[in-house]
Order: C-alpha cells, then structure tokens, then sequence
C-alpha cells in the first residue's frame, strides 16, 4: 500500500509577548509542569517563565547544554519527580530537543514547545536529534508524536543576535531541496509514508518566504524589532520548515551536515550554517552548478556561510573531508533519499569546491 501524509504540531501560535500566557495556553495538558530551561538564557527568562506558567505548579530544570543520553535521563528523573503532566521546554533546539525526547519516556506526556531562538525548524517536530558527549550526533531520535503545543513569543526570539535567525533560514533553505529530492527519488519520509501534496507545497512556501523576506527580517531583527518580515520568516524557520522537512523528507543537505559534525573543527557553528554548507554540497554533486551560483549568492545576503573556511575548516585535509564523506554516506542514512546514488568520493569532490 502506498501511502502519503503530512504532520504537524497539536497547535503553533505566534505573537509577541506570548510567554505571558504560557500556562493559560498549556492548563488543558495538564496541572503539573516539568519545565525545562535552557541554561544559556535561564538567568534571563527564568522570571518571566514562573510567573507565565501560572497556574500550573512547575518543576523547573535547566538543561545542561546538551541533547544527550545522560541530559535526556535527567529530565525523566525530574519528571518522575515532580509527577508531571506536560513537560514544557523553553530554549534552543538541544533544549527543546530534550525535552521531547524525555516527555516520550516519561510514558508519552504532552509536551509544550517554546522556541527563544528561530533557528532551526526542531520545534514543531517529532524528532530529537541525540549526541554523544563530544558534540558528534550520535543517533536521530523519531518520536511517535509531535509536540501538542508549540508557543513562539516573537519579542523573545527578536531579542536574539541575528545570527539565530540567520542560521535558522538556513536550515529553513534545506526543507525545499531536500524536500524535491525525496520526492523525485520516491523516498519516504521521517515516519516512512511518502509526503502528500500539501508537505511538498509547504516546503515551496517555505523557500519562497525567506528568499522574499529573509534579509529584510535580519535587518529588523538586528534592531529587536519583531516586524512583518521577522514575523513571517521566523513562521517560515519553525512551522513551514518543521512542516515541510517531517512530511516531505530529508536528503543529502542533512547527510553532509552530520558528516560535517565529525569534525571538531565545526563545534562552534550553528546547525543551519552547517546545513546551508550541505544545501550548496548536494547541488555540486548534482551538477546544478546555475543553482548553486543562485543559492550562493542568496547565502551571501542572509550572512550564510558559503566555504568551509566560514565553518571553521581552514586546514582541508584529504582526511577530514573523507570522514566527512564516509558519516555523511552512511548506508541506511539520509543520502539514500537523493535520487541518484551518492558516493563519499562525489562528496569529497564537492567540498573541495567549497574549500
């Protein structure tokens, strides 16, 4: 049987000032929350997030840094302590990530998603991606269900550098490509149907949104602004991209991404920038050298990186780029879904053009 579908969050809202009505929006999940706090911007939120989760009584745990077996099992601890209901995570995508992950092993608990940077699509979806201790990915993690509340307070997330955003269209980029080949080459989605119509509509809709508005929302969020170009490029980073990228597919950008993830040398670059990399890898191997002249010229206006040295690979070696190669072209793994067969030797021949 064939079978096409989309998935999306329980609800998506979006509007400035949102975390005030963080447990108004939440008190239908539940009446106990385990709410779990990125460390990084904790001291800055911590207030404004007990006094919005109210009424609900709240468990407050601040995430260590990292999307880890070891974060993941302090949170179920934490869980299991408080007796709670929702668990709600609040932060960057590790953060949120985590407690995803945690709330499934929690027994299925419902889980509110606040994003406080629109910088990559992991919000809306079903899916933690778990790394080892070292910063490498370990493993992707698909959730048998998505997020039943995902909450976007725009002042939060336009308070933000710019460069979350930034990174954020770049993950945002991938969703359409990736999208393309997934459906050209046939292959199956995160849950394994193949994407209907609608996600692949998205994934249009989204590439059209931050080609349109991209560098004007940087430019508003650069003065903290949460403008009409913001508003709907950070829709575009967490709905449209979460939307497009679970229901559609993900391909080759992705792959190169975690390939590029073996190397110490990236650990201090941001998820999109490092998938912006892979967007323009997967059109080398393509031979789409007129769309990557397009794509890399629109990186360029949206502060995106377009050579490795811009990720922090200033010394190519044969070494690193066929470790990046032999991760991204794992067998099994998300270069399977490109619709020609990829080899590590055609990955290292395109990074060597980024270099």
């Amino acid at each position: 049987m064939y079978i096409t579908g989309a998935r999306f969050p329980g609800r998506y809202i979006q509007a400035p000032g949102l975390i005030a009505r963080l447990g108004a929006e939440s008190k239908s999940l539940g009446r106990k929350a385990l709410v779990i706090l990125d460390g990084n911007i904790a001291a800055l939120l911590e207030s404004a997030v007990r006094e919005g989760v109210q009424p609900l009584e709240t468990t407050l745990l601040v995430h260590g840094g990292e999307c880890s077996e070891a974060e993941i099992a302090r949170g179920v601890d934490a869980g299991k302590a408080a007796g709670a209901d929702p668990v709600v995570g609040i932060g960057g995508g590790k953060a949120l990530d985590t407690a995803k992950a945690a709330a499934f092993r929690l027994g299925g608990l419902p889980t509110v998603i606040v994003p406080t940077i629109a910088a990559s699509d992991a919000p809306c979806s079903a899916l933690a991606v778990v790394y080892k201790e070292d910063h490498t990915v370990d493993y992707d993690y698909f959730l048998p269900r998505n997020p039943d509340l995902v909450l976007v307070d725009t002042e939060i997330v336009a308070a933000a550098p710019a460069r979350f955003l930034a990174a954020g269209i770049g993950d945002a980029l991938a969703t359409w490509y990736e999208a393309e080949s997934s459906r050209i080459a046939d292959a199956p989605n995160c849950w394994g149907t193949h994407g209907s119509p609608l996600a692949f509509e998205i994934a249009r809709f989204c590439r059209d949104t931050i080609v349109e508005h991209g560098a004007k929302a940087l430019a508003e969020c650069d003065a903290s602004t949460a403008g009409p170009a913001f508003e709907k490029v950070v829709e575009a980073n967490i709905l449209l991209s979460g939307a497009g990228f679970e229901s559609g597919g993900v391909a080759g950008a992705h792959a190169i991404h975690n390939g590029l993830c073996e190397l110490h040398d990236v650990h201090g670059y941001l998820h999109g920038e490092k998938v912006a990399i892979g967007v323009l890898g997967t059109l080398l191997i393509h031979g789409q050298h007129e769309e990557f002249e397009k794509v890399r010229d629109y990186c360029r206006s949206v502060r995106l990186p377009t050579t490795l040295a811009e990720i922090g690979i200033t010394d190519v070696t044969d070494e690193k780029l066929r470790k990046v190669a032999e991760r991204a072209c794992r067998p099994g793994d998300l270069m399977d879904n490109e619709p020609i067969r990829v080899s590590p030797d055609m990955v290292v021949a395109a990074l060597r053009q980024l270099a």
